[in-house]
């Protein structure tokens, strides 16, 4: 499983950059990350549904994937 974390990291920047971001104008997860901390003017004082974590957690799978990676690369096998 580590190493295809580690070997993946191209598909998982392609998937943070497209799904991730998507759409892009601005960017979803942008909007999800400041609703979820408290602020979004499109918001209002809505509290998150079960569809908008559901959302959240699409879009941020792979950025999350990203950064595992990523860190599993930089780090130095024993």
């Amino acid at each position: 499983m580590k190493n295809l974390l580690k070997k993946n990291w191209i598909l998982f920047l392609l998937a943070s950059l497209t799904l991730g971001l998507a759409p892009f104008n601005p960017p979803h997860i942008w909007g999800k990350i400041q609703w979820l901390l408290g602020g979004n003017a499109f918001s209002g004082n809505n509290a998150m549904q079960a569809k908008d974590w559901f959302d959240m957690i699409l879009h941020g799978t792979p950025w999350v994937l990203l950064l595992i990676s990523g860190l599993l690369n930089l780090k130095k096998d024993k």
